[in-house]
């Protein structure tokens, strides 16, 4: 997945480090495997309301460690509104570096409004949400103060591994009493399973996107015949954690097709379509930085150095959202560089960074041969190696195991499997789907035409009559009525924000 420019080594110097997070206590404490339990009731957007558990589960920070002290994992539990023969459904969350929890302890309207999604899910079954041991809510929330970048520096790879290697001493420093080698994708699978266990459930659905499906994997893999079936969407392999950039740059190919043929865009597109002006903007930055004034408050102005690699990680990140995209290439490729200038300043600043995801994004790690089709990818000089390049430089320098390619690499697995995927989904490409779907030969596929990243019911939020047909897959696993492809509704995509050339 994509992942925002990290700042330079000088920077980090000011590192600002929490307290440890971890107290003595002499009094005998939860042993592994017990869960401390509150009732609750949340109030939905309709203003219907919703029960709920809320609790935490006790699990060993290292399993592969006798007498590893007992950590905290958050979960919530929705009972299902009638009695039904489904699994539980157990919903796993993206980043790593998310909680849902938030969705019951919240009282904004964002929060209601997911309510009304769980209610759905509780039509079905009982809703289980567990949390990411090291970034949960009712445990432990383990991240460190990262410093903004500096504006009047371009962007580099080397600048971003420096920082991801001063993260990792500085992880050791700030949490000096935890066993950060406990914080790994295996350890989180198990915790689904002693969640399981601790709930009295015989077998699971699990419902999971981005990296929630990489979880998800990770869960059939060590607990094989434990899960019923899984819906999976905007999938991400075990082996699959850091994009081929060939893959990333087809989406914004395929999203360059329609573009393309919108009249509003037409008058400031050059002759090579937005592909071309992808790069002739590449090549201007090979051959040097440009400095950009911005506007700030009270009269006050910024300057602001951008480069190449600003360039490249820019268009990823509006890749993600396909109705700015085309605006974005077509201003940089005409020397408009405002709006980019103001979003690329808030992805240079100062940010609270979790500890979870560098830490099961490195200690996973890839086979050999995936690292070479990174390496060796035509479309490398596109988007660059932001995707991976401070991860792969710096896996000795954190403390969680390399599982070995047998944990990693797919294997055959009768596990029902729904997969629902975006074709113009950047952060993880459809042809992570198309590769993982042979392994589990009880699967079905429905490609979202359109659709970018995103979970099954976020993508399909405009198609009720198909969510009612994925209800259908977890309540029974029925598959013959779902459709292999469908279209969303066409973009409308934002124009630039000045005249077109010549007018």
């Amino acid at each position: 997945m994509p992942k925002v420019s990290l700042p330079s080594l000088a920077a980090l110097l000011a590192l600002t480090l929490p307290a440890p997070a971890f107290a003595v206590d002499a009094t005998p404490g939860p042993r592994p495997g017990e869960i401390a339990v509150e009732h609750g009731v949340a109030t939905a957007s309709d203003g219907s309301t919703m029960p709920y558990e809320i609790g935490t589960l006790y699990v060993p920070e290292n399993r592969a460690k006798p007498g590893s002290r007992p950590i905290g994992v958050g979960f919530v539990r929705v009972k299902a509104t009638h009695p039904t023969k489904a699994p539980p459904i157990v919903l796993l969350a993206g980043g790593p570096g998310i909680t849902m929890l938030d969705i019951v302890l919240d009282r904004d309207d964002a929060a209601k409004r997911r309510v009304k999604v769980w209610q759905g899910y509780a039509e079905i079954a009982d809703l289980i949400v567990i949390e990411q041991r090291g970034y949960t809510l009712r445990g432990d929330m383990m991240t460190l103060k990262v410093p903004a970048a500096p504006l009047d520096k371009a962007s580099t790879i080397e600048a971003d591994i420096e920082t991801m290697r001063s993260m990792a001493r500085a992880a050791r420093t700030a949490y000096p009493k935890a066993d950060l080698s406990g914080y790994s994708i295996g350890e989180m699978a198990d915790d689904v399973d002693d969640l399981r266990k601790a709930l009295g459930y015989d077998r699971v659905s699990l419902v999971a996107a981005s990296f929630g499906s990489q979880w998800a994997f990770a869960v059939m893999k060590r607990h094989p015949g434990r899960t019923a079936r899984t819906v999976i969407s905007s999938a991400e392999p075990l082996d699959y954690g850091y994009d081929i950039p060939s893959h990333v740059f087809a989406v914004m190919q395929r999203i360059a097709v329609e573009a393309e043929q919108d009249p509003a865009l037409k008058p400031y597109m050059p002759e090579g379509g937005l592909t071309g002006a992808i790069q002739a903007t590449l090549q201007r930055f090979r051959k040097g930085d440009a400095t950009v004034i911005v506007p700030g408050e009270n009269g006050a102005t910024r300057k602001l150095v951008l480069g190449l690699g600003d360039y490249q990680q820019a268009l990823v990140n509006y890749a993600g959202d396909a109705s700015e995209f085309p605006a974005f290439v077509l201003s940089a490729y005409h020397r408009h560089y405002d709006e980019w200038a103001r979003d690329s300043i808030g992805w240079r600043a100062a940010e609270d960074r979790s500890l979870i995801n560098p830490l099961v994004n490195i200690g996973l790690d890839m086979s050999a041969e995936r690292k070479d089709l990174l390496w060796t990818d035509p479309a490398l000089p596109i988007v660059g190696g932001w995707n991976f390049a401070s991860y792969l430089a710096t896996k000795g320098e954190w403390a969680t195991p390399d599982p070995g390619d047998a944990f990693r690499h797919a294997v055959q697995d009768p596990t029902p499997i729904l997969f629902v995927q975006g074709d113009w989904d950047a952060s993880t490409p459809i042809e992570n789907t198309f590769a993982m779907a042979p392994y589990f030969p009880n699967s079905r596929t429905v490609v979202v035409h359109r659709a970018q990243h995103g979970g099954t019911f976020q993508l399909l939020r405009s198609r009720p009559a198909l969510l009612a047909k994925v209800g259908a897959f977890l309540r029974t696993g029925e598959t013959r009525d779902l459709p292999s492809e469908i279209s969303l509704d066409a973009v409308t995509f934002r124009k630039p924000g000045f005249p077109p050339p010549g007018t």
